[in-house]
């Protein structure tokens, strides 16, 4: 029988951004936006974001990994899709190997407080900064925009389709730091207390490697095990690690 879920699951956070470099630079200025031309959905990878996917594609075509991806999803947004583009191309999965865009793979959306920084919600938003701060990031929606838990409802239909049709199979999901968040706490089934504590420990890895694997021991039908969380592939050479926020505000999403 073919088992429920993948025998395998790599959730991976895009390279860095265009935007991070930009939001680094609007935090160091004080200034109120961060400094784009352009919609989040279009935000491409820095020079740098490419190096990192395409480190983490040749550590998979090295035969570091047991076994390469054999269903690639990745976010709409450019900087994911690009980053799936590298790493395939780097060897990371076979070249015909298509990549399944997926919009339940978005980034969480922040309405009218995009592409502001932290001090201009404050100067611009003073009511949502204090609604966030009386709600906490979980729960408090802006305006036009999606909260945790929103995100979190949209990554349970994908998990339904990824169980349905990728079951026993290597699946590789490329996206964003609050869907890498948010499919932790579906697939562990942790709280809100228990995934902010993970959260405040640091910010996911640019190319950072969430593992699962299953295990048919678990439960009735078996289910997904956590191997590894925030694993970053050797970099070579001058490559950072870099954890910027993946977020278009400066306050982390």
């Amino acid at each position: 029988m073919t088992p429920r879920w993948p025998s395998t699951l790599w959730i991976v956070r895009h390279g860095q951004s265009a935007g991070n470099v930009a939001r680094d630079a609007a935090d160091a200025a004080g200034s109120f936006r961060i400094a784009l031309d352009r919609r989040d959905v279009d935000v491409p990878l820095s020079k740098l974001g490419e190096e990192q996917s395409r480190a983490l594609g040749e550590w998979f075509a090295a035969g570091k990994e047991d076994g390469r991806p054999e269903i690639l999803l990745a976010s709409p947004y450019a900087r994911a899709v690009r980053t799936a583009e590298i790493f395939r191309a780097a060897g990371g999965c076979p070249p015909d190997e298509k990549i399944c865009i997926d919009e339940r793979l978005r980034e969480k959306e922040f309405g009218i407080l995009d592409g502001l920084t932290h001090v201009g919600i404050e100067a611009a938003h003073p009511e949502q900064a204090a609604f966030r701060t009386l709600l906490g990031k979980f729960y408090h929606r802006p305006p036009g925009g999606e909260s945790w838990c929103d995100v979190i409802l949209r990554l349970r239909s994908l998990l339904d389709t990824v169980s349905l049709h990728y079951g026993g199979r290597r699946v590789m999901i490329v996206a964003h730091q609050v869907v890498v968040l948010c499919l932790r706490t579906i697939i562990e089934n942790l709280e809100e207390k228990e995934i902010l504590a993970i959260d405040s420990e640091g910010d996911v890895a640019n190319c950072a490697i969430t593992e699962y694997r299953f295990d048919p021991g678990i439960g009735r039908d078996g289910n997904l095990v956590l191997a590894r969380y925030n694993v970053t592939a050797p970099m070579t050479g001058d490559v950072a690690v870099t954890r910027d926020p993946d977020a278009m505000v400066a306050a982390r999403g």
